[in-house]
């Protein structure tokens, strides 16, 4: 099936009778004929679900679509993109291990790496995206267990050079993980260009419409763990929690990496994701395909705009040919990057608190990645504990604004942008 039909159907077939949505299993646990044939599912001998802060049915069928779209083999759903991040990380790196990341993801992701991970016995070199080959090559260590990157970097907007990236990671035996939440997988597919996990905050694009914190993980199935078992103990060396069993052996390798998620992390952290918020989930799923269409056609028509205003400075989207990422985008993304773009003022930060005032159609909000048009002034907000001069070395300048494109009517959006620019 194709990627619009996958949206549709994939992840949950009807039989004759059932329901045609995913239903909503609302129950914590399962009940079972007999304590042996519960047994067997906490031998991992059979599958099947007995309590659902492990594994839930609703859950399952939602990250099976997502790992059909992704082009994935197997799929897990948790209770954020956070959570989504530590547990992809931390199924394969834990005390005395190292992992390279891109220094331009995510504020909170590079918090979880560089703070609450470091005290975990997890250390992490931070390297510059667009380092040369040379560069990223010297970051590598004996004790080097994966390399992390965004497809495209949150606020950053850096479209990272997959192939280079996987190329280096499997030099030296090691799974090339990627956060592909603001392309979605109908907009780039990291696995085709070597990535081996994918991680996603289903929060943003996937669900699309503000109703359910939740993050995903997917396994493209090709990394081979037993060609490389002495840096992969945990998948590859018998589990004595499970009765000796090990993963990689048991179930390959297009399935011992979630599963030894799900059996390990998922166990004794518990972030599952609600089977309530996974049914909205799939929702939003459904109409992926065409909100992506949407928000890059927006997002463009925005930036062309934004690009010819004489009060703005600057104006960073990949989709414009000036930009410095608009090859690579191009090569990556054929159709298309996402909806978010940073710009500044002429004025610096009083004119982009001044223009913030003015809004209407745009939601002042910290979201990002939805329906609705949503704007963020990061200086006057969530980096407002920062100096100008903290701010201007953090890359997020003070008056840098994040804008989130919608799917409403463009022009509208450019109106309403327009009579804000025109207060300042």
């Amino acid at each position: 099936m194709r990627k619009e039909t996958k949206c549709i159907q994939a992840g949950y077939t009807p039989g004759n009778g059932d329901p045609r949505m995913i239903p909503i299993i609302q129950s914590t646990t399962f009940r079972y004929d007999s304590s042996e044939a519960m047994g067997k599912l906490f031998d991992l001998e059979a599958e099947g679900y007995f309590y659902t802060r492990l594994q839930n049915p609703t859950n399952d069928m939602v990250a099976a679509k997502i790992a059909a779209l992704e082009g994935g083999t197997a799929a897990m759903l948790t209770s954020s993109g956070q959570a989504a991040s530590f547990f992809a990380v931390f199924n394969i790196a834990g005390e005395g291990d190292h992992v390279i990341s891109s220094s331009t993801i995510y504020g909170g992701t590079f918090n979880l790496f560089n703070v609450t991970m470091r005290r975990m016995g997890v250390d992490f070199t931070f390297v510059d995206p667009d380092c040369s080959a040379e560069e990223l090559e010297a970051a590598f260590r004996p004790n080097t267990k994966a390399v992390f990157g965004e497809t495209i970097a949150n606020p950053a907007l850096i479209v990272l050079d997959i192939e280079k990236f996987a190329d280096a990671a499997h030099a030296h035996g090691v799974p090339l993980i990627i956060d592909n939440t603001f392309a979605t997988p109908i907009n780039c597919r990291p696995f085709e260009w070597g990535a081996d996990i994918v991680t996603h905050s289903t929060t943003k694009y996937m669900d699309g419409h503000d109703t359910s914190v939740g993050g995903c993980i997917v396994d493209s199935g090709n990394f081979d763990w037993m060609a490389h078992k002495e840096k992969f103990p945990g998948l590859c060396t018998p589990d004595e929690s499970y009765h000796g069993i090990t993963y990689a052996e048991k179930f390959g390798k297009e399935g011992a990496f979630i599963t030894k998620c799900t059996a390990q992390l998922m166990r004794d952290l518990g972030a599952i994701q609600a089977p309530m918020n996974a049914f909205f989930l799939n929702l939003g799923l459904e109409s992926l395909d065409v909100r992506m269409k949407r928000h890059v056609e927006n997002a463009q028509k925005v930036a062309e705009f934004l690009e010819k205003n004489e009060k703005v400075a600057w104006v960073n989207y990949p989709g414009l040919p000036g930009n410095k990422y608009y090859d690579r985008a191009k090569k990556y993304m054929p159709e298309g990057t996402c909806g978010v773009i940073s710009f500044g003022l002429r004025g610096g930060r009083a004119a982009a608190e001044e223009f913030m005032k003015h809004l209407n159609v745009a939601i002042i909000a910290t979201h990002v990645a939805d329906a609705h048009t949503c704007i963020l002034h990061p200086a006057n907000s969530t980096h407002k504990q920062l100096t100008d001069e903290e701010l201007t070395a953090g890359g997020v300048g003070p008056d840098l604004i994040r804008l989130s494109v919608g799917i409403e009517n463009a022009d509208d959006i450019i109106d309403d942008l327009a009579q804000a620019l025109a207060e300042v």
